[in-house]
């Protein structure tokens, strides 16, 4: 059987459109595809198509500039709440947010974020920063919660919530420490100002990329606050469906990891883009999958 069928999902056109997003999540997100994969299989069309559906915005963004992407949005946010459209990417989350009663505003939320992308180049402060990834990151997480389940009913969904919103940031500011060349190409920054204030950092230091003791603080100084959302968001892996846990971990452990790399590289963000290695990957996925295979096992069904 595959995904599809154990999700329930029979429509050809959307059948299509799941795959669609499965597609583009493999293409761009390799370390969330590879995370999907250890969920149970009724679950995975649902977090391709909210993966999917994030990169498709994305593309969005540089194909329609300001004024042409509000209207996309503005059309979006209306065949959401219709529950229809003929977009094939759209027609797989519109479905997902159905039938998982995922809040619209979680979706409104993530296109303002994306449409700072168009105007804003900077963030004065982290609280600022905070605020474009609020919509660029935590409001994913939070769309995935009603999939990923809950370990017991009693749970209530507000203790999972905070979890979720740091494990957001967490990513979202590994992704920043990693992209900064790419972001600088772009004529963006990600780290906030006054942290590059602190140390001395200005654009004109970045865009030379060559690493010194100002950037090796900075970027050390954010590399820190990251691995404290990590440790914050940790609390709530055991909140969630245990056959759902070993997806989190495989995506904690494998973004942390990014962070060791750019610590390993002397802080070199410029020179190439940091990952983690085939073989640690592998080394995580096995171990993943083994342990996502026994929760399956000792616990066959999901809790809502």
């Amino acid at each position: 059987m595959n995904e599809l069928d154990a999700a329930g999902i029979t429509d050809a056109a959307l059948r299509a459109s799941y795959r669609l997003c499965r597609a583009l999540n493999a293409r761009h997100g390799r370390t969330y595809f590879l995370a999907t994969a250890l969920l149970p299989q009724p679950k995975r069309p649902y977090i391709h198509a909210l993966y999917g559906f994030a990169r498709h915005v994305d593309d969005m963004v540089d194909e329609h500039g300001v004024s042409g992407f509000a209207e996309w949005c503005d059309d979006f946010l209306a065949e959401l709440d219709w529950g229809a459209t003929s977009d094939p990417v759209c027609r797989a989350v519109i479905d997902t947010a159905t039938r998982w009663q995922i809040p619209h505003s979680y979706f409104a939320d993530f296109l303002d974020s994306m449409r700072m992308d168009l105007t804003v180049t900077g963030y004065a402060t982290y609280d600022d920063l905070v605020r474009y990834m609020w919509g660029s990151a935590a409001v994913i997480g939070l769309q995935t919660l009603p999939i990923l389940g809950r370990a017991d009913a009693g749970i209530g969904w507000d203790r999972l919530e905070t979890p979720a919103i740091d494990l957001g940031y967490a990513f979202q500011l590994t992704n920043f420490l990693r992209d900064v060349a790419e972001d600088l190409r772009r004529g963006r920054v990600y780290l906030p100002q006054d942290s590059l204030d602190q140390f001395g950092v200005d654009r004109d230091r970045l865009r030379r990329g060559r690493v010194d003791e100002p950037i090796r603080n900075l970027l050390a100084w954010e590399i820190e606050r990251a691995r404290g959302l990590y440790r914050r968001a940790e609390a709530g892996v055991e909140l969630v469906d245990p056959t759902s846990r070993d997806c989190l971990r495989t995506a904690m452990t494998l973004y942390e990891g990014i962070l060791d790399e750019i610590e390993r590289n002397d802080y070199d963000v410029f020179s190439k883009r940091v990952s983690v290695g085939l073989v640690r990957r592998g080394t995580v996925a096995v171990s993943g999958l083994t342990n996502a295979v026994r929760a399956r096992r000792a616990a066959p069904t999901s809790t809502g």
